[in-house]
């Protein structure tokens, strides 16, 4: 089993730094997932593990050696890119094959390696097809079998779904999930910008700003808490609910005044922080309206979205820029306009402070 370890690692284009002194131990076994906003350095990151990016500065070891040095072909990666890549006049024996035969590996270890990489994909009835007889999702299921078959230390996955549509990205999701059941010492390093993706694949989440790691940890510590405020409105759909606030009263509980009522919230807080204006954040899922009418906070409703499953109510909050929105169970009848108030369970409640940072973490 091989392990990842990135020591300050750096990466600039001239006097642009991209990639801001990441630290990061990445276990032997596990499927850790990059995720964060378009440009946050995340495929940088990943190509750099692969070595097709030059380190500016810093240590990085695969398997416990140094690889700064090292090319490509020989770190024991395989990597998984976002477009096929199939070599389209080969079938998919040949394409899962090309690797190995490139080696020259012995023609029954590479036979016996592409069965049984195409029997964990579910492709042995297309070893014969060229890529054009197959669907996207197969194309890249074969992308993934070309990866197996090199029987790598470490699998590196370059956004591979997004090329598909949203059934397929469905199917191809669970037939990796599959896949690191069957590998189980398989180290993974997933990078996608689909927060689906990485809430359902991940050991742990990694996610990405600007250059920066802002939070590592499982899917559900980061989904129920958020370091910062980044963390907290990137992770989960739609986005936490952020509102003005104010801290009225300290101690192992704090009083917060937000929405011109006062809640007690079970989040300790210091003495220098009464009178503190913070942010006030609760997720659209664990708000539910008020039957009395005397919930905590009081708006009106601007935009009902009824998706079937789910029902986002979109509300005019005084004092908050941004709507605030309601997520509701199955088809509600909710009507435009009309004066609607809620409230949420104290313990779901989240306080950050004037530099966005949890309260939980301070």
């Amino acid at each position: 089993m091989t392990g990842v370890v990135l020591k300050d690692i750096k990466k600039s284009y001239g006097s642009t730094e991209v990639i801001h002194g990441i630290d990061l131990d990445i276990k032997p076994g596990e499927f850790v997932v990059f995720v964060g906003p378009s440009g946050c350095g995340k495929s940088t990151l990943l190509r750099m593990i692969a070595g097709l990016e030059a380190i500016s500065s810093g240590d990085m070891y695969i398997d416990d050696q140094r690889v700064n040095d090292i090319p490509p072909s020989q770190r024991g990666i395989a990597m998984v890119f976002q477009s096929y890549a199939l070599y389209p006049h080969m079938t998919v024996y040949d394409n899962m094959a090309f690797g190995m035969k490139i080696a020259k590996a012995p023609k029954a270890e590479i036979e016996k390696r592409v069965k049984a990489a195409a029997e964990i994909l579910q492709l042995t009835p297309y070893l014969g097809r060229l890529p054009k007889a197959l669907s996207g999702g197969q194309r890249q299921r074969v992308a993934i079998g070309r990866a197996i078959v090199r029987d790598p230390k470490v699998f590196l996955f370059d956004e591979p779904l997004s090329n598909l549509d949203a059934a397929l990205r469905v199917a191809t999701r669970i037939e990796i999930a599959k896949l690191k059941e069957s590998l189980p010492d398989s180290t993974m390093i997933y990078v996608t910008h689909d927060q689906v993706e990485a809430m359902t694949l991940a050991d742990r989440i990694v996610v990405l700003s600007a250059g920066h790691i802002e939070q590592v940890g499982a899917p559900i510590e980061l989904y129920e808490r958020p370091a910062n405020l980044f963390v907290a409105q990137f992770i989960g759909s739609p986005a936490m609910n952020i509102l003005p606030a104010r801290i009225e009263e300290t101690g192992p509980e704090t009083l917060v005044r937000v929405g011109g009522r006062t809640v007690s919230v079970p989040i300790a807080s210091t003495p220098d922080l009464k009178g503190a204006a913070i942010s006030f954040g609760v997720r659209p899922e664990d708000l539910t309206i008020a039957s009395d009418g005397n919930g905590l906070i009081d708006g009106e409703v601007n935009i009902v979205e009824s998706l079937g499953e789910v029902t986002n109510v979109y509300i005019d909050v005084e004092g908050s820029e941004e709507p605030m929105v309601l997520k509701l169970q199955g088809v509600q009848k909710i009507d435009r306009h009309a004066p609607i108030s809620v409230t949420a369970d104290p313990a779901k409640m989240h306080l950050f402070n004037e530099k966005g940072r949890s309260l939980l973490y301070l």
